[in-house]
């Protein structure tokens, strides 16, 4: 029987073997991870460097001018020049308030809002609007507001027009491309 019998230290061995190989897959994978992370980490800081390196500030009133690589972006808190880089009509009689309104520029894409109040009645100031924009793509309506959303291929206009305290709050906004803007000013 002795002779028959295999012997103990010879399978855990085997198992040891298997074990460590294991442990060095692990091992490995996480080396890559921590490698990868590394890498990333150090990429991001430089990205950032180099736009804060690049980029500058200029502010003048309430326009902002931030210069990138990747373009720059222009804002203005002043509801009339807002009012002028609208595209879109202000109510008659409406007056532009300065909370609310802003103009901002990134690359090529244009951003205006600006917030107005009137004394005339939502149903009076959303038929003005819904004149303005007939094929508008959503028009909705209930009591004491309403919301005109009208779109073609060079922007997007929201108005929201709401009764607020005895007065009508008259907010609207337009994403458009820049250049058309350019376009259809000089036409």
């Amino acid at each position: 029987m002795a002779g028959s019998t295999i012997p103990a230290a010879s399978v855990p061995a085997a198992n040891a073997g298997q074990g460590s190989g294991a442990l060095k897959v692990i091992l490995i994978v996480v080396g890559v991870i921590v490698l990868l992370g590394i890498l990333s980490v150090g990429s991001f800081t430089f990205f950032a460097w180099r736009i804060a390196r690049h980029a500058h500030v200029r502010q003048d009133g309430n326009n902002v001018k931030v210069e990138t690589p990747f373009g720059n972006v222009e804002t203005t808190q002043d509801p009339h020049d807002a009012a002028r880089n609208l595209g879109v009509e202000i109510y008659p009689g409406a007056k532009v308030l300065k909370d609310g309104s802003a103009s901002a520029t990134f690359g090529g894409v244009h951003t205006a809002s600006v917030s107005s109040e009137s004394t005339d009645s939502v149903d009076k100031i959303a038929s003005f609007y819904k004149g303005k924009f007939p094929n508008a793509m959503v028009t909705s309506s209930d009591a004491g507001r309403c919301t005109i959303i009208a779109n073609d291929r060079k922007s997007m206009i929201t108005i929201n027009i709401e009764a607020e305290g005895g007065k009508t709050k008259i907010q609207i906004t337009n994403v458009f491309r820049k250049s058309d803007a350019a376009d259809s000013s000089s036409n």
